[in-house]
């Protein structure tokens, strides 16, 4: 699937020309889920421009014409409508890029905006700073007629091109009097150098002028191609004070453009037509609509424009979306967000769903759909919720919709696109993405684990794999490259901190462009220590270099360029009307040829600029002007025309045979025009181009046809070929392939045949490591080598692997997709089958299908029962569902659908897993609360406490809740738990081992939940752990990091222990804990515990200890423990304090020392009770409960001890009102209110 915005296979093209007098007012969009072909109802509005440089030098430039181009592809989906490329009107499609660098990253869209076209504003006005009209103007003239971009969108299905100027302040210089001065000098310069033989083929054109409409400010040119002689074009004047059309013309030509008829009298001479379309799959039918000022009508043709019927319309018509392959299947979408469909080309109409996102509708996909009327929507609910429905058109009603995602999805996130759907679940705090692969259930995508996206965008899906640029927690302007497997699944980084622009309407554009014709080839410009490079790749990312500089200049002055200090870098900047070519051109025809914009030196940059080529791939390059132009490929990529940026008037283009190496000039008007776009190569028999655009301000509209064919001396034949070899630096094998194309000898004034053959041979290539990127979940070390991420475990095996089965074990490697190498170390680097081992259940999880610990009473509950390890088919699952019932099964398969109970009462019920095999067993429980809402609780505990000495454990609330709130305390294995209407309890725990407390929070109709999990012992040693600065950077200051930065520190130790074995006996690995704690900078606390076994006796423990925790001490002293968090990125641990601190003791015979430590020790817990008690923000201590939300087992090192707090039994709360009661009277007789107090991050109000 092509994936340039507003370009798809066999959709016409088309142009327009509009004037532009208000400047426009930049609007900010919500970014979500996009894609390169995506349409967007986001409007792209433009801020003040300047139309360029006059040729007379008296002429004030603010008089100058303003110009609206609207270059339209009528009727364009993004769904392959099976019609030829090459037959296109206009551009060859094979000329775009398979997805360009300027995917739009703050839009939202998935498909065309078939509203309107795609517009761009030339430079000048002379009503420049014109206030935008207001936005609560009527929706379809905001919509449908307005002169702000709104119809310009991503892609498309009216000519969205997603694509970019770049930043103004950075064109700027471009317009600059002195820049053109030094123009014409350069042009002089090339007439002497260029081939000006006397016998040198002209040119035939004709020129015409839409007389009578030089009043008219916007037009849409459509060409319908396919050999087709037909143009229709649409001019209209647009009054900005109302803002709508008032007056319009409908123009045809039958001859090429040659000639044109004003077709005002077939539809009616007082109608006044606002846009039309062209059926994709039958160009010879047309809609035109009218202005919904006037009327609401459709006007219809069957014979290319020849005649027309009307037809009323009951609404307005914002979008429409035709089938890509039923010619009159259309959809609608109107201005108050209802969609329709049609199935006799407009003439009648039936609704199909209510409140639609806009531009979140997509046809079938030929393929994979079974029925192909079936529509894929986003719709909103009543109560505000969205959904992903599908429905046929013709009988879409409520009992004939499905819902293939279950539950509610964030609006504006669906999209469907070739073989993939994608969605984004709403979530507190974290993005979750989801893709169904060929229509097959969805399933979570699975970035790296610490990504945390703050923005996902669909870039590409069209080579059997996904781009996705991920904007990650601690990026503000760049994006990183993630590449996906074949289902779009599991993403691995393919380019880090890849640059972004900032569109016209306040859109984001991703610096990335896809060579076209060479497969795998991608540009980026990366930015790295504050400067912006340009990389290029030859296998998707795998590997990246820099590009060498030309040798010499324009002059054959030598260019000293050294890489890696120097190099060559280009603007990838996409132009926003389809009919400019930008800053870089490629085309699948003429492969190898890359033609672009750029500077050279240490990093990119928008001043002195020159374009430079690319004959052979990107492996050498060289200068061919000294300023910027526009670039096209003529009869199918066999020579080049160049012609200057449209900011000056001009009457030549240059013509180039032989790869850009020597060029020709040709003279295509006698009086320099102000070029607004060029239409090339519309009809595959036919060598036509024609330029649009006007002589002077005061000029009528100028369509100049051009015939090039008089530039080829003949057609050519074999002797006119010659293979070129395709290479990455002298090595042949690219992709896992030598390929040999053919092309013309450079130089030849011959014409390619219609079947032109453009790949002589691919012969697949010995597999080596290059052809190999990491497999998720691996990182490519120093070393060249993928080693699994400091979070990854690459030994768990999925559950669904069953003893006697096999599973595929990855090595760290996966082939690039699409790489066609064969042998080598292909076998050492693929996943290899490996037989399922019999492993006891580990990490099974209990939750509902909705994700809540709320259920109505009498409502359906389904529980989901997730087993992370072991066998499914040999682990027999139970469930007690807390009130009498429970229910046995025999493997986990028969609970993939969930587990559906009613409860018949309310209350709060304890729901306990059991997952049992002949190996071990594994158990949870959630607690339900029946009719009562469900939040977010934070537990702060200590992590090790003291057997038989109490200890205070406090739950802080986040947000603060302004209603009285009821904390239940499930300590242990308590059957009932311990009620308090403060948050905070003190308890003693009388025996050894790890014990798990579980504080509920009910607050109105919202209950939340936090778990810990203490280890309790007779005594400890304990040790503060600080980190070298570089671990800051790292640090996201989330749970799950916490946790898995402990788990390596506790490695490292442990490997500073074992190789000191001479000197102690064996340490357990159990006996060392490492709690890091919350913010930053980051700090963490050792626990050093008794083993369980203490035969040997106390003294000998307390002994072991000693001697374990010196040898850490003397370590950490010296610098010997240290881990590596990633590639080039290790961490040193120190020790913050002296001396290692005195056991904790609970026997009563203390020392002094100890006496006086454990004293220190309860006086801080308190003091941290206190704290967060009263929650006084102290700027030197960190407070979790500040800011963090997320639930995890919290690690404290200190023990606290408070006054204890009621203890309320189950059944006193459920039979007693004045509990409360009794309870808020003491508050008030004490003179204790809420105290009230925000933080920078949340809102903190608690009850004390």
């Amino acid at each position: 699937m092509e994936t340039w915005a507003g370009f798809c296979p066999g959709l016409h093209l088309s142009l327009g020309i509009w004037v532009v007098i208000a400047a426009q007012t930049l609007r900010n969009t919500k970014a979500e889920i996009t894609c390169a072909s995506c349409a967007s109802p986001i409007q792209l509005h433009v801020e003040e421009l300047k139309l360029g440089m006059s040729t007379n030098p008296t002429e004030d430039l603010d008089t100058l014409k303003n110009i609206r181009i609207e270059f339209r592809e009528l009727a364009v989906t993004d769904q392959n409508t099976g019609v030829d490329a090459d037959h296109d009107a206009g551009v060859s499609l094979e000329d775009l890029p398979q997805f360009h660098q300027h995917v739009s990253l703050d839009g939202v869209g998935s498909k065309e905006d078939a509203s309107g076209s795609s517009e761009l504003s030339h430079r000048g006005s002379d009503r420049a700073g014109e206030p935008e009209k207001s936005e609560d103007a009527t929706l379809r003239r905001a919509k449908r007629s307005g002169p702000e971009f709104s119809e310009f969108s991503e892609n498309g299905r009216t000519g969205r091109t997603d694509m970019d100027a770049g930043a103004p302040e950075d064109r700027g210089s471009l317009f600059d009097g002195k820049k053109h001065g030094r123009s014409e000098v350069r042009w002089n310069r090339d007439e002497a150098r260029g081939n000006n033989r006397q016998d040198e083929p002209k040119l035939t054109s004709s020129t015409f002028s839409l007389s009578g409409d030089s009043a008219h400010n916007h037009a849409v040119v459509f060409w319908s191609g396919q050999n087709s002689s037909v143009i229709m074009i649409l001019t209209k004047l647009y009054d900005f004070h109302i803002g709508s059309v008032t007056e319009s013309t409908l123009w045809r030509s039958t001859d090429y453009g040659s000639t044109y008829e004003r077709m005002n009298d077939k539809v009616g001479s007082k109608t006044v037509l606002s846009y039309l379309y062209v059926c994709p799959t039958n160009k010879r039918k047309i809609m035109v609509l009218t202005d919904p000022e006037f009327e609401s009508s459709v006007l219809i043709s069957s014979d290319e424009g020849a005649s027309y019927q009307k037809y009323r319309l009951t609404f307005y018509v914002l979008s429409l979306l035709f089938h890509p392959t039923e010619e009159d299947w259309a959809l609608a979408y109107s201005h108050d967000q209802k969609l329709y469909s049609s199935v006799d080309f407009g003439r009648k109409w039936q609704i199909i769903h209510e409140r639609v996102t806009p531009n979140r509708f997509y046809w079938s996909v030929s393929g994979l759909d079974k029925e192909p009327d079936l529509v894929h929507m986003e719709a909103h609910t009543p109560d505000g919720n969205v959904q992903y429905v599908t429905c046929r058109a013709p009988m879409c009603t409520e009992a004939n919709r499905n819902y293939p995602f279950p539950g509610y999805i964030d609006i504006s996130s669906l999209v469907v696109q070739d073989d993939y759907i994608f969605i984004q679940v709403p979530t507190s705090g974290r993005a979750t993405y989801y893709v169904s692969y060929k229509r097959d259930s969805f399933i979570q995508i699975k970035l790296p684990k610490y990504s945390l996206p703050k923005d996902l965008h669909i870039v590409s899906t069209d080579e059997k794999q996904v781009f996705a640029a991920v904007q990650e927690w601690n990026q503000n302007d760049t994006y990183n490259l993630y590449l996906s497997d074949t289902r779009g699944i599991y993403f691995t980084l393919a380019m880090e901190n890849v640059k972004t622009t900032r569109g016209i309407g306040g859109n984001q554009m991703l610096d990335l462009y896809e060579v076209a014709g060479i497969k795998g080839m991608l540009i980026a410009n990366k930015r790295q220590d504050n400067q912006v490079k340009t990389y290029m790749t030859y296998n998707k990312g795998r590997e990246w270099r820099l590009l060498q500089a030309p040798a010499t200049d324009l002059d054959g002055n030598d260019i000293h360029c050294i890489l890696p200090f120097c190099s060559l870098h280009l603007q990838l900047q996409m132009s926003e009307n389809p009919y400019l070519s930008g800053t870089i051109s490629t085309k699948s025809s003429a492969p190898g040829i890359i033609v672009a914009t750029g500077n050279i030196g240490t990093e990119l940059s928008y001043n002195n600029v020159g374009m430079f080529i690319s004959s052979d791939a990107g492996n050498s390059w060289r200068q061919i002007f000294e300023e910027e132009h526009n670039v096209w490929f003529l009869d199918k990529g066999g020579a080049i025309i160049a012609v200057k940026q449209p900011t000056v008037p001009t009457r030549h283009l240059w013509v180039s045979f032989n790869e850009g190496r020597q060029w020709t000039q040709h003279s295509f008007s006698l009086v320099p025009l102000f070029v607004d776009g060029v239409l090339v190569e519309a009809g595959a028999e036919n060598q036509i181009m024609t330029f649009f655009g006007h002589f002077s301000h005061r000029s009528e509209w100028q369509l100049i046809k051009i015939d090039y064919k008089s530039i080829f001396s003949r057609k050519c034949t074999e002797e006119d070929y010659q293979t070129w070899h395709l290479h990455n630096q002298g090595e042949p094998c690219v992709m896992g392939q030598k390929q040999i194309y053919m092309k013309r000898r450079p130089g030849n004034y011959c014409m390619l045949g219609k079947d032109y053959s453009r790949i002589l041979s691919a012969e697949s290539c010995i597999c080596r490591a290059h052809d190999f990127e990491c497999d998720y979940g691996y990182e490519r070390r120093g070393d060249g080598n993928c080693r699994p991420a400091f979070w990854f475990n690459p030994s768990t095996v999925s559950r669904s692997c069953s003893q006697g089965q096999n599973y595929i074990n990855s090595t760290g490697y996966r082939k690039v997709v699409l790489n066609n190498c064969t042998k080598g170390v292909k076998e050492m680097y693929t996943p290899r089958k490996q037989q399922c081992p019999n492993r006891p259940p580990k990490g099974l999880l209990l939750t509902t299908k909705d994700d809540k610990l709320t259920a109505t009473l009498g409502s359906n509950v389904t529980f989901l029962v997730h087993l992370d390890e072991g066998d499914s088919l040999r682990t027999n699952i139970q469930l007690d569902f807390g009130d009498g019932t429970a229910v046995s099964y025999s493997n986990l398969s028969w609970t993939e659908e969930g587990i559906k109970h009613i409860y018949k009462s309310a209350g709060i019920f304890r729901v306990t897993a059991l997952a049992e095999n002949t190996l071990g067993y594994d158990s949870t429980t959630l607690f339900l609360h029946v009719t009562c809402p469900v939040e977010h609780v934070r537990l702060l505990a200590p992590f090790v406490v003291i057997k038989n000495k109490e200890v205070n454990i406090t739950a802080v609330v986040l947000p603060s809740h302004s209603r009285t709130v009821t904390y239940f305390w499930w300590l242990d294995n308590n059957t009932e738990p311990v009620i308090t209407l403060d948050g905070s309890i003190s308890h003693t725990f009388p025996s050894d081992g790890m014990h798990t407390i579980t504080v509920q929070v009910a607050a109105a109709n919202t209950i939340l939940q936090d778990t810990k999990t203490i280890a309790v012992k007779d005594f400890f040693k304990s040790l503060l752990l600080s980190f070298s600065p570089n671990l800051d950077e790292f640090n996201p200051d989330i749970p799950e990091w916490r946790q898995d930065v402990g788990r390596v520190i506790k490695k490292a130790l442990l490997q500073v222990i074992f190789s000191a074995l001479s000197q102690v006996s064996d340490f357990p690995e159990e006996q060392l804990l490492v709690a890091v704690f919350p913010g930053v900078p980051t700090a963490a606390e050792l626990f050093l515990l008794p083993h369980k076994n203490q035969s040997e006796g106390k003294k000998k423990s307390e002994e072991g200890l000693e001697q374990v925790s010196d040898i850490i001490v003397s370590a950490l002293n010296q610098n010997l423990v240290e881990f590596e968090l990633k590639p080039g990125v290790r961490v040193i641990v120190y020790n913050t304090q002296l001396t290692l601190a005195p056991l904790v003791d609970s026997n009563p015979r203390h020392s002094s020392s100890a006496m006086l430590m454990l004293l220190s020790v309860v006086f801080l817990g308190l003091a941290v009770f206190l704290i967060y008690k009263f929650k006084r923000k102290i700027p030197w201590i960190n407070i979790y409960a500040e800011v963090n939300q997320e639930k995890e087992q919290e690690m404290i090192g200190s023990v606290g001890q408070g006054n204890s707090t009621p203890k309320i039994t189950l059944s006193e709360f459920s039979t007693s009102k004045e509990l409360m009661e009794k309870e808020l009277d003491a508050r008030v007789k004490r003179g204790v209110g809420n105290a009230c107090e925000s933080t920078r991050e949340i809102p903190n109000c608690t009850s004390v």
